[in-house]
């Protein structure tokens, strides 16, 4: 059943300084661009953009798909801007980032499903900013595994696809998607060669049970996932779907600590956490980990 009533205090924060915000939002909107910061309704979008970060938002601000969860737009979708590569790469210059991430929209009506977009964009980023390390968190591309090959071809240092949700709510909450194709496209991309660095996250608090999170770990782990976000679903409006269940900071540590008993190098769980939040603190313990060999237990600062 829905929840009703005002949020927990656990979800409640001050604002934070501004800092570098005003910079960053004119680096995004002086070019045309998209942040998936803005677009889904991101409740930390103020702290990154003050901290001089941003999650750039590919293939447009519309998607092809009906998730219920889901904040960005549902209108008809566009053509595919080929100058947006370029400019998302400058923007990543004018920013000085030195660890940068970059989702994208669903678009099932391309041919590749965005992907040669996206290695442009990944292409253009070292380009214009050598030694910077990338994140993309793709779409399932329709299982286009050729699609999937462009993408892992221009070398990012971590492919992140979510699964979102336990299986069971798929048809309610992603009913465009498939979990067990989702799934293939992480251990598709945990197998390439060169390795890379593979993520993926839950929204908590859509109807799941405790054992199915457990089991979603566990299938993750099979498909050699190296980091796992976990973080509150928020609905965007009474018009998406409903917040079935707040789930409480203690709830998320346990997750976390199962999650790294599982193997996992590095976790990121609590309750305002989301898939791009401190990107490049998850990336550089699970790089450590694997330059070492080792599958030590070690988490991202909250």
């Amino acid at each position: 059943m829905p929840i009703s009533g005002s949020k927990p205090a656990w979800l409640r924060r001050r604002l934070p300084p501004s800092g570098r915000s005003a910079a960053v939002v004119a680096a995004i909107k002086n070019r045309g661009l998209h942040t998936v910061c803005e677009e889904a309704h991101c409740p930390n979008q103020l702290e990154c953009f003050g901290s001089g970060t941003a999650t750039f938002l590919l293939l447009g601000p519309t998607c092809t798909r009906r998730c219920t969860f889901c904040a960005v737009d549902k209108s008809p979708v566009h053509i595919p801007d080929p100058e947006e590569p370029l400019r998302t790469a400058e923007a990543v210059a004018q920013m000085k980032l030195a660890f940068c991430v970059a989702t994208m929209v669903t678009r099932d009506d391309l041919p590749d499903g965005g992907a040669r977009h996206v290695a442009r964009t990944i292409e253009a980023i070292r380009e214009k900013s050598v030694g910077v390390g990338i994140e993309v968190l793709i779409s399932d591309l329709g299982g286009n595994w050729a699609a999937l090959e462009m993408v892992l071809t221009a070398a990012p240092e971590v492919l992140n696809h979510n699964l979102e949700t336990v299986p069971r709510l798929y048809s309610q909450v992603r009913p465009q998607a498939n979990y067990h194709r989702s799934l293939e496209l992480l251990a598709r991309a945990r197998s390439h060669v060169p390795p890379l660095v593979t993520k993926s996250g839950l929204m908590l608090g859509l109807g799941e049970t405790k054992e199915e999170v457990l089991e979603v770990m566990g299938d993750l782990r099979q498909a050699g996932c190296n980091l796992l976000t976990l973080g509150q679903y928020l609905a965007p409006s009474e018009h998406h779907h409903p917040v079935v269940r707040y789930v409480p900071p203690e709830e998320f540590a346990e997750y976390e600590a199962h999650a790294l008993k599982r193997g996992f190098n590095g976790v990121a769980s609590a309750p305002l956490v989301r898939s791009s939040y401190r990107a490049d603190e998850l990336y550089r313990i699970a790089s450590d980990q694997l330059l070492r060999g080792s599958l030590s237990n070690s988490t991202v600062p909250k």
